[in-house]
């Protein structure tokens, strides 16, 4: 699998403490064994980000990506449930 990062995903990213960022490393190492691991709880998203899915991080955490091809997913937003705003 192949993991792309858009600038709005790395801005926001940089903003995060260092515990959260060590956190998201890991969970994206498990999206990329497995984009349905059952630890992530990816799911489909609606409305406005209808070509999207989300997947947690932790209770308070999630981040938005899209697909671009099979092999090819792109990490639009990390944050808390205002991301999907």
């Amino acid at each position: 699998m192949i993991i792309g990062y858009s600038p709005k995903f790395v801005k926001q990213y940089k903003r995060l403490n260092f515990e959260l960022r060590q956190e998201i490393k890991e969970k994206i190492k498990l999206l990329d064994q497995s984009v349905n691991h059952k630890y992530l709880k990816v799911h489909k998203l609606h409305g406005l980000w209808k070509k999207c899915y989300s997947f947690s991080v932790n209770y308070k955490t999630r981040i938005i990506f899209e697909y671009k091809s099979k092999e090819t997913i792109v990490l639009l937003s990390v944050g808390d449930h205002n991301v999907y705003k």
